[in-house]
């Protein structure tokens, strides 16, 4: 599995300047990667491009070697796009959710019925299956949203700031989720916050005004750190330090 932003540029308004220039992305193929960077920094825009809502004013978005602007129905089906806010019918249960999103994507009636049972059990909500999405607590349709994914074979994860307005225990829920997820699928994950940055993340990616600032394995984003940083804080250090190299800050 290869997604590729190659050589996009992409503006929300023709006469603004544009949010990404001449940009090149390769998504990592296995595990979690983390898109990194401070708000404005055209994280959400990459995830849009990747998940084929937007299109580039030029270059391409390639799945698989694919272009996506000449096969986006089928790229849709092998692709999960969870935005920051999860859509969702109030008046549909969980598991009915689940089960149209599957149905979406290509599954039967059925099938889609099965498979949503199953996801809801992977990512522990089983006991929520019943419940109108409505009644839900934020984290838990957070993983609603991974459901969905998981209910329709997904090549390939995103999600946009899938932990904003969740309390520390439901980060910790949803990141163990994460990491069964991630060992089956490739998922990339965007974030502004430094906190995200588990140690179960394969890939770190640094983005500010459009631009790629670091990607490479957790371990070598962390060796950006202060010599002096406490442990407990080596990945702030290392953000700070990586912003201030580009001027940012």
């Amino acid at each position: 599995m290869t997604l590729l932003l190659d050589r996009v540029t992409f503006s929300y308004h023709r006469w603004l300047r544009p949010v990404l220039s001449r940009f090149t992305y390769e998504v990592p193929g296995e595990g979690l990667t983390i898109l990194l960077g401070p708000n404005g920094a055209g994280k959400s825009t990459t995830m849009a491009l990747l998940a084929g809502t937007v299109a580039p004013r030029a270059g391409r978005v390639l799945f698989s070697g694919t272009d996506l602007t000449s096969a986006s129905r089928g790229y849709r089906r092998h692709v999960a796009w969870l935005p920051q806010r999860v859509p969702s019918s109030r008046q549909l249960t969980a598991r009915e959710y689940v089960a149209y999103v599957a149905w979406l994507k290509g599954e039967s009636r059925s099938r889609a019925w099965e498979r949503a049972g199953a996801a809801l059990d992977q990512v522990g909500l089983t006991e929520q299956a019943g419940r109108k999405t409505a009644r839900l607590s934020g984290g838990q349709l957070r993983r609603v949203g991974i459901a969905c994914a998981l209910a329709h074979d997904a090549r390939v994860i995103l999600l946009d700031e899938p932990t904003a307005g969740l309390d520390p225990h439901q980060r910790t829920v949803f990141r163990d989720v994460l990491r069964e997820v991630a060992a089956k699928t490739p998922v990339l994950m965007s974030t502004h916050d430094i906190a995200d940055l588990a140690d179960e993340a394969d890939t770190v990616t640094l983005m500010d005004g459009g631009r790629i600032l670091h990607h490479g394995g957790t371990r070598s984003f962390l060796d950006h750190a202060r010599p002096d940083a406490a442990p407990a804080r080596r990945a702030e250090s290392a953000y700070a330090v990586l912003m201030r190299l580009d001027g940012s800050q």
